[in-house]
């Protein structure tokens, strides 16, 4: 489904994204990992549109997504919640994940019909909530949400969209031990079904070794392994990586 080649993107003299291949198979969930500065929510900006390559492509379901802007990209059905939690808090939970279910739609903005498309997008926001158990808040301000049902509320709005593929960052960063646990059994529960594909950044290993079917690492912008959990946990390298003996 998602076909990354040769990916690169530089800062000057920094290679924040090096060389980077991937392809990534409808229906799994692919973890992306790697220390501080590994270059994992610069990849995720170059697959949404959000930056642009140095050199590479990128493919979705077939279709060159490189060069194409955020909204445009949307539109073929990526959808992706954002490392700092990106909400309209003034909003409610209800009237955030309708704005987003609307934000996919091609009809989104005409003057005509509009009775119709703000309630299918509240159909399409509603069960998202209803998927993420934020039924009982939806009428609340997202800004008065506890940090775990804001971060919940995000995956919401994504999944509003009735993506093809969804991107995660850090979806439990600033989360307490009790909150992570509950976030992670939402979402694994949520992919359990197998038809959702997932593309994950996670620091938290316990969470990412629960939920992925096979991870990739970065370090220093560069693909180092690319396997399934069993084998990158033993990996030599990774080991190294992540206690900074890498050169």
């Amino acid at each position: 489904m998602l076909e990354i080649d040769r990916l690169t993107r530089r800062f000057g003299g920094i290679v924040a994204v090096d060389d980077v291949s991937m392809r990534v198979a409808e229906g799994e969930v692919r973890a992306v990992i790697g220390p501080n500065g590994a270059g994992k929510s610069t990849l995720f900006h170059l697959i949404t549109g959000v930056l642009k390559p140095t050199a590479g492509e990128v493919r979705f379901a077939g279709d060159r997504m490189t060069g194409q802007s955020p909204h445009a990209i949307c539109q073929h059905g990526i959808s992706r919640t954002f490392q700092l939690t990106a909400l309209f808090p003034e909003m409610t939970a209800r009237e955030n994940t309708r704005l987003a279910a609307q934000a996919r739609g091609t009809r989104r903005w005409q003057p005509y019909g509009g009775d119709a498309i703000f309630a299918a997008a509240d159909r399409r926001g509603d069960a998202a909530l209803e998927r993420l158990g934020l039924t009982d808040v939806a009428h609340r301000p997202a800004g008065l949400l506890s940090h775990g049902d804001q971060r919940l509320l995000e995956v919401a709005m994504g999944l509003a969209q009735q993506p093809r593929l969804l991107l995660l960052d850090e979806p439990t960063q600033g989360l307490s031990v009790e909150e992570t646990a509950q976030t992670v059994d939402t979402v694994a529960a949520l992919l359990a079904d197998g038809n959702l594909t997932v593309l994950l950044v996670e620091h938290d290993m316990e969470v990412v070794f629960r939920l992925a079917h096979r991870i990739t690492v970065l370090h220093r912008g560069a693909v180092i392994a690319d396997d399934v959990p069993e084998a990158v946990r033993a990996d030599p390298a990774v080991q190294s990586a992540y206690l900074g003996g890498i050169d």
